[in-house]
């Protein structure tokens, strides 16, 4: 593991694998850069893989208050660890992370966008300002594990699995993201596609969705 510094000071911890042209992996909510490792161990034996935790997340520091600008900035502390230009893989809200920061100007030569959490449902918005209520309510109530099922809810895992999860040895990990899921819904724009952001990017990109994974 190796730590880069972001322009605010924090610490960020990253992973660096296999050598050759630079691909930065992003992860999503509710997780750090432990979901993307056997990712990075593929990716590793073509490129040259920087697998980081996102602010408040794993290994990296964290430094009050939150804003997206000061995600950018991680994320541009690690291109320079890179090289200084390098593509990004995204996982949810790691895409929108990785779309502003394209957007922003940093140099990614190419985006790969795994199911960003945009819908084009009209009710979306609505639903989306209820959920960060009761999140806001449950961490106000210091009710961390309940404002981690809350977020494992609402992206339809099943309450079977979120009850084996709560049971599960590695629950306390998960929990001791919980803080970093209002940095995510800072991010999402209530679920509405952000056309103005999207159309602003010129890196070539590729969004993916998946529908029928087995694992």
């Amino acid at each position: 593991m190796d730590k880069v510094g972001s322009s605010d000071g924090t610490t960020i911890a990253v992973d660096r694998l296999g050598e050759g042209a630079p691909v930065i992996l992003v992860s999503g909510a509710s997780t750090a850069r432990g979901v993307h490792a056997r990712l990075a161990e593929l990716l590793a034996g073509d490129f040259m893989v920087l697998n980081y935790d996102r602010r408040g997340r794993g290994d990296s520091g964290d430094t009050p208050p939150y804003t997206i600008q000061r995600e950018v900035e991680d994320l541009q502390a690690v291109i320079a660890a890179a090289g200084g230009a390098a593509a990004v893989f995204g996982n949810s809200s790691g895409a929108v992370l990785a779309l502003h920061a394209a957007a922003a100007g940093l140099p990614i030569t190419r985006l790969a966008l795994w199911e960003p959490p945009f819908m084009t449902d009209p009710d979306a918005p609505r639903r989306q300002q209820a959920y960060v209520a009761q999140l806001t309510e449950l961490l106000d109530a210091g009710r961390r594990g309940d404002a981690m099922a809350l977020f494992m809810q609402s992206i339809g895992m099943p309450e079977a699995m979120i009850t084996g999860m709560r049971h599960a040895p590695m629950w306390p990990g998960i929990k001791a993201l919980t803080h970093t899921l209002t940095y995510n819904t800072t991010n999402i724009n209530n679920n509405a596609v952000p056309t103005g952001l999207v159309a602003s990017v010129k890196a070539p990109t590729l969004v993916l969705n998946g529908n029928n994974s087995k694992t």
